[in-house]
C-alpha cells in the first residue's frame, strides 16, 4: 500500500511540475547527407550556367572526392537537389545542371518581384536605419567617373548582392528559402542581361531610387518601385532573349 501511495504521489507531483519546464531537444549534429546538400546547392546557386551555350553537367565520383565523403551521402543530396528542380540524373552521362526553358525563366523572376516587393514592405517598416545604410554602401564606388555600364563585373556583383540583401533585411528565413531556390535562374539572366542597351545606368538608378523610398519609411513607394523594378527584367527577357535560351 505504502509503495502504490508514492507511486501515486510522485506522478501526482510529475503532472503538476513537468509543464513548468522549458525543455529544449538536444542538438543533433548535421549529417553528411545534410552537409553535401547545402554545399552543392550553394555550388550550383553560384554557377553561371545561362552565359555559356555548353551544358554544365556534375561528376558524382568527382563531388565525393572534393567534398571528401562517400558516395552514398552525395547521391542522397543529388537525388534532393533533383526533386526540386536544379539538376536532372542522366544514365551513363551524370548530373545535368538544369537550365529553365525562356516561359519559366520569365515566371521566375514574376515571382521574384513579387516576394521582393514584400520584402521592401517589411524593410521600410521594421529595418534599422544602420540596415538600410548597408544597401547605399554597395554602390559608393559608382559615380561619374566610375560608371556601372564601363565596370559590368563589378556592378553585376553589386547589382545581385543588392537584391539578395533586400531579402536579407526582412529577417525572415522563409523569404530567403524561396528566394534561394530562385536564385540560380534569376541572377544568371541578371548577370547577363545587365550589360545590353545601357541597362546597367537604369538599373543603378532604380536602386537608388529603391533605397530612397525605404529611408524615407514611404512603404507602399518602396514595395512598388522593388516589384517594378525587377518586372522590368521579366519584360525585357520576353522582348531580348536572343543568345540566351537558343
Amino acid at each position: 500500500m505504502a509503495e502504490k501511495a508514492e507511486a501515486r504521489a510522485s506522478w501526482a507531483l510529475a503532472e503538476t511540475s513537468t509543464p513548468d519546464l522549458v525543455l529544449k531537444p538536444f542538438a543533433q549534429e548535421e549529417t553528411y547527407k545534410a552537409k553535401a546538400y547545402k554545399a552543392l546547392k550553394r555550388a550550383i546557386i553560384d554557377m553561371d550556367i545561362y552565359s555559356s551555350p555548353e551544358q554544365a553537367w556534375l561528376d558524382e565520383r568527382q563531388l565525393s572526392e572534393q567534398l571528401g565523403v562517400s558516395r552514398t551521402p552525395v547521391r542522397e543530396a543529388i537525388l534532393m537537389l533533383e526533386q526540386q528542380g536544379f539538376v536532372k540524373s542522366m544514365p551513363r552521362r551524370g548530373i545535368m545542371v538544369i537550365k529553365k526553358t525562356k516561359r519559366e525563366v520569365i515566371e521566375m523572376i514574376q515571382v521574384w518581384a513579387a516576394l521582393e516587393g514584400m520584402a521592401a514592405r517589411l524593410v521600410s517598416q521594421s529595418a534599422s536605419d544602420a540596415d538600410i545604410a548597408r544597401l547605399r554602401l554597395l554602390f559608393r564606388e559608382f559615380n561619374s567617373s566610375h560608371k556601372p555600364e564601363d565596370f559590368l563585373s563589378e556592378y553585376s556583383t553589386a547589382n545581385i548582392r543588392f537584391h539578395q540583401t533586400i531579402i536579407e533585411l526582412t529577417g525572415s528565413a522563409l523569404l530567403a528559402e524561396m528566394t534561394e531556390n530562385l536564385l540560380l535562374h534569376v541572377r544568371g539572366i541578371r548577370q547577363i542581361t545587365i550589360g545590353r542597351d545601357d541597362r546597367a545606368a537604369r538599373s543603378i538608378e532604380d536602386h537608388l531610387k529603391i533605397i530612397e523610398a525605404l529611408e524615407k519609411r514611404d512603404t507602399e513607394l518602396a514595395e512598388k518601385l522593388a516589384r517594378d523594378h525587377t518586372l522590368g527584367l521579366a519584360a525585357y527577357v520576353e522582348e531580348h532573349s536572343e543568345g540566351i535560351f537558343d
